[in-house]
């Protein structure tokens, strides 16, 4: 089934503004609007003329990367050549380029000892570590992990451990410990007939680019960028739609007692962002080529639906009760609410401008997007439509909500920064410099630690305390 989109104008947001500024961050919000005003903060309709277009010349997972503004130049990113010859970019405009191969995993990997049950069911939610609430607390660095990686994506488990997915310029997974212990090098290398898919019987190559869990901590779902070797050819670029028709790439499921990838699951082209309901039933993935949504079924380990989006889709973020998914179309000011019951779907349209990455507060009550071509972080209540904007540095991509949703946690691409913004009045709290193009970020919910991985090759730990 595809579902129809019905598009949906905020309730009282977009009929009609008014502007004011509120501890450093702009509110918009229904009233008798002042022309002059609503300019501050420019929410836009789904069908306006000026909805952003995504400027790359080739695919390699960063266009998203640097900015998406039609009226900005990309920026180059600070890697070397690409030895595939290839110009690689950033999902939506900035360049960058593909890094050598990572080494194969051997030895070094090894089982875990069994610390949860094979269930997918979800546990209770996770407690603020023991001291202050988090946005009375003070973000340090306390460590710097290097190696031979190049991370896109770092994510946090249930249970201690952490992923960072190095993409095509790796080709590989890196999996931590809370002591920062390097477990395993898992190469993104399959024979997809030995996992029961059709096609030539040889070794293909992916490029992880996110992560996301089962609640148990069991599982580990990791989208892959494109799929390299015989039968494929045609993988995406950055500037796509489904009419080129690139390649379908997969998602592979990782055994984290094992350590070792053990299913491999078609989706769609260049797929994105990867996360799993909180009931543990199914697996929602973004993709950004063929502008739908992979629904995998956790039971069969298959995709069982697909889902309409709309141009370039990226974060998601599922309702407490597994009920509604939140989906950011990049390519537009708007974001997607998929009833994951009956596959209807409706927009919170004219959020901002490439919305990229979404969280939800613990209760639900809260959606948080970083506005990727505006260089803000909104938060929008979901209940009466407010929405509150704030700028935390140059260039917000991901970010990560404290266990007790006090506290944001936003990597800021182009400024080098993590910026802690309290989630009350989305003032910022810290801006604190980390290593070279920070893109992903995690926080852990047993520590309150905060890992930021950044291209350069470092995953920085952060205590919050």
């Amino acid at each position: 089934m595809r579902s129809k989109l019905h598009p949906m104008v905020l309730p009282a947001l977009l009929s009609s503004l008014a502007v004011t500024v509120v501890a450093g961050a702009v509110v918009v919000f229904a009233g008798d609007p002042d022309p002059t005003l609503v300019t501050v903060a420019t929410p836009q309709t789904a069908s306006s003329p000026a909805a952003p277009r995504v400027d790359a010349a080739h695919g390699d997972g960063r266009a998203e990367d640097a900015a998406e503004t039609p009226d900005v130049e990309p920026d180059d990113a600070p890697d070397g050549d690409d030895p595939d010859g290839a110009d690689a970019t950033d999902e939506a405009a900035g360049a960058a380029t593909e890094g050598g191969d990572g080494p194969e995993a051997g030895e070094d990997e090894r089982p875990r000892e069994a610390a949860a049950t094979s269930s997918t069911a979800a546990r209770p939610a996770p407690a603020l570590p023991p001291g202050p609430p988090s946005d009375e607390r003070v973000l340090a660095v306390v460590a710097e992990i290097g190696g031979d990686i190049s991370p896109k994506s770092v994510v946090a488990s249930p249970d201690g451990l952490f992923l960072a997915q190095n993409m095509m310029y790796r080709h590989t997974i890196t999996v931590y410990d809370r002591s920062r212990e390097l477990l395993a090098t898992i190469p993104d290398a399959v024979n997809p007939t030995d996992f029961g898919l059709g096609g030539p019987d040889a070794e293909v190559r992916g490029a992880p680019v996110e992560a996301a869990f089962t609640p148990d901590g069991r599982y580990a779902y990791v989208s892959n960028y494109a799929m390299y070797g015989p039968g494929y050819g045609r993988e995406g670029t950055d500037t796509c739609s489904p009419a080129d028709g690139y390649d379908d790439s997969t998602v592979y499921r990782i055994d984290l007692w094992a350590l070792a990838i053990d299913q491999v699951i078609p989706v769609g082209s260049v797929p994105k962002y990867v996360a799993v309901t909180p009931d543990g039933s199914r697996v929602l993935v973004t993709n950004w080529c063929s502008y739908d949504l992979s629904v995998i079924d956790v039971a069969s380990g298959s995709e069982v639906d697909r889902v309409e989006l709309g141009r370039y889709p990226r974060g998601i973020a599922v309702a407490p009760d597994s009920s509604t998914a939140y989906i950011a179309l990049m390519g537009t000011f708007d974001i997607l609410v998929l009833d994951l019951e009956d596959g209807s779907s409706e927009r919170l349209a004219g959020i901002g401008r490439s919305p990229r990455h979404l969280v939800l507060s613990p209760d639900g009550s809260t959606l948080y997007a970083t506005l990727n071509a505006e260089g803000v972080v909104a938060r929008i209540d979901l209940a009466s439509g407010e929405v509150v904007k704030t700028t935390t540095g140059q260039a917000p991509r991901s970010m990560d909500v404290a266990a007790d949703g006090r506290s944001l946690y936003v990597v800021n691409y182009l400024g080098d920064t993590v910026s802690k913004v309290r989630t009350s009045d989305m003032s910022v709290l810290q801006t604190i410099d980390v290593a070279d193009k920070p893109i992903g970020i995690t926080y852990d919910r047993g520590t309150g630690q905060v890992w930021v991985a950044s291209y350069s090759g470092v995953i920085t730990v952060m205590d919050d305390r």
